[in-house]
This record gives structure tokens, C-alpha cells and sequence, in this order.
């Protein structure tokens, strides 16, 4: 069965993370888009929906986790190649990012992690395809 994967993450501005999480390369669905919420698209399978807390609030009851503070997760995204990865992870910390770790490489396997503007930790992961 093929699953489609909607991550939600409260952000502090929508346009702001909007721009961000276009700027690496992803499009934003206005279909899906108010206000207060903007979808993401990632791939087919996946999308991420940023929104302000006063929407995000609506699908939970517990406290909005500070993400500057602490991780409630990691985002991680695959690249077609270790270029890309660098592409990616540059573009980030050119457009309001912040680096988070070192960079990974183990042969088979390289990423990079950085931080969005509102703090949530992504890594941008390429394995070599023959080595899996």
C-alpha cells in the first residue's frame, strides 16, 4: 500500500517558512495554503504543512514544543547525489538557516543537517544506491 505522509510543523511565520522551504527547492501548493497554513510539497508522497500557532493549536492539545529549544523531530530528505546534498544544505543556511552538525560522510552515505529559521532540524541524506 502506498502511504502519503503529511508532516505539520508550527512555525512563528508562514510566509517566512513558506519562502524558506521554497528556496530549497520544494513548491507550495496554494491549493492546500490559507493564511495561516501553507502546504509544502515535497514529492508526491510527502508534504509538509507550516503553520502559524493559532492553526496549529487546532490539531492538538498539547503545547506548541519550542523548536529552538528542544527537537520534537528531524525532517529528513534524500538527494540524488552528494552535490546536491551541498546544493541543498547551502541554500539553507543562505536563506535564514542555521547549521546544526557536522557533516556525515560514510563512504555509501553522506548528509548534512541545518536548522530552519523557526529551529526545526533537517537533514538532507544521498546513499549510494549500489551499496543498499
Amino acid at each position: 500500500m502506498s502511504r502519503m505522509l503529511f508532516v505539520n510543523l508550527a512555525v512563528a511565520d508562514r510566509g517566512a517558512s513558506a519562502a524558506f522551504y521554497e528556496g530549497l527547492g520544494f513548491e507550495l501548493n496554494a491549493q492546500f495554503s490559507s493564511d495561516t497554513t501553507a502546504c509544502i510539497v515535497v514529492s508526491d508522497q510527502a508534504s509538509i504543512l507550516i503553520h502559524e500557532p493559532s492553526r496549529f493549536t487546532d490539531f492538538t492539545k498539547k503545547p506548541i514544543a519550542d523548536s529552538a529549544a528542544s527537537t520534537e523531530a528531524i525532517l529528513a530528505f534524500s538527494a540524488e547525489s552528494r552535490e546536491e546534498v551541498d546544493t541543498i544544505a547551502d541554500q539553507a543556511l543562505a536563506s535564514g538557516g542555521s547549521a546544526a552538525n557536522d557533516a556525515q560522510d560514510h563512504g555509501f552515505m553522506y548528509g548534512r543537517s541545518f536548522q530552519d529559521p523557526d529551529g526545526h532540524l533537517v537533514e538532507i541524506i544521498w546513499m549510494d544506491p549500489t551499496q543498499m
